[in-house]
């Protein structure tokens, strides 16, 4: 995260595990939580509250986080935007003044990659991909993935009702909402075993500076 925006990966391990970070509002909307899912939302908030306030230059305690579990998170005023994703014990976070977008995705996870493509991938992209053998069909429909859920995250949509609509270019890199005709700003990239991708204004400067990974 930068002043122009930008994001950070992290491991869920390295975030302060005091809740004396979160707002008294978080404290309780984990209370109900399964453990494990407890754990992994004040990790992750108290990481997103610590570095946002250094961003902006705000007590941590004053930071207008709106970051419900289950919803996507929110700055109140003229903050600027969030995203965050999760995917086992890695975190990632991006801040920008523009709509934004990010996700995460181990690169070694296994999945019916044929079954995806069948179902989920529009007929040109399904075209594209064919004649892969098995491991370079996963990584390519991992690739997509990681950035359609981006793109649907930038647009606060639904997985379910988006999907269908996006198309991504495995040649050029790039993304359309076949619907609508938005061919969003994207970028995704390896980061040791973690596979991500940005999507909104301004992503392509983290390809200048580089995604910050601690």
């Amino acid at each position: 995260m930068g002043p122009s925006g930008g994001a950070q990966a992290a491991g869920l391990g390295s975030a302060a595990s005091s809740a004396g970070w979160l707002s008294e509002r978080e404290i309780a909307w984990s209370e109900p939580l399964d453990p494990g899912i407890r754990w992994r939302y004040r990790r992750s908030r108290s990481l997103l509250r610590q570095r946002l306030a250094g961003l902006l230059g705000l007590a941590v305690e004053a930071l207008p986080l709106h970051s419900p579990p289950g919803e996507a998170p929110r700055l109140w005023g003229d903050h600027g935007f969030l995203s965050l994703s999760h995917s086992g014990s890695g975190l990632l976070l991006a801040w920008s003044p523009w709509p934004i977008g990010v996700d995460l995705e181990d690169g070694r996870r296994p999945l019916a990659a044929a079954s995806l493509l069948r179902r989920f991938f529009p007929p040109d992209e399904q075209r594209q991909l064919g004649g892969l053998g098995d491991e370079a069909l996963r990584q390519a429909v991992l690739r997509s993935w990681v950035h359609k859920e981006a793109a649907i995250k930038w647009r606060r949509r639904q997985l379910a009702t988006e999907l269908r609509f996006w198309r991504f270019d495995h040649i050029s890199g790039a993304l359309l909402h076949t619907a609508e005709d938005l061919r969003p700003e994207c970028l995704g990239a390896k980061a040791g075993p973690w596979l991500w991708a940005a999507v909104g204004r301004g992503v392509s400067l983290l390809a200048e500076r580089g995604a910050r990974q601690d």
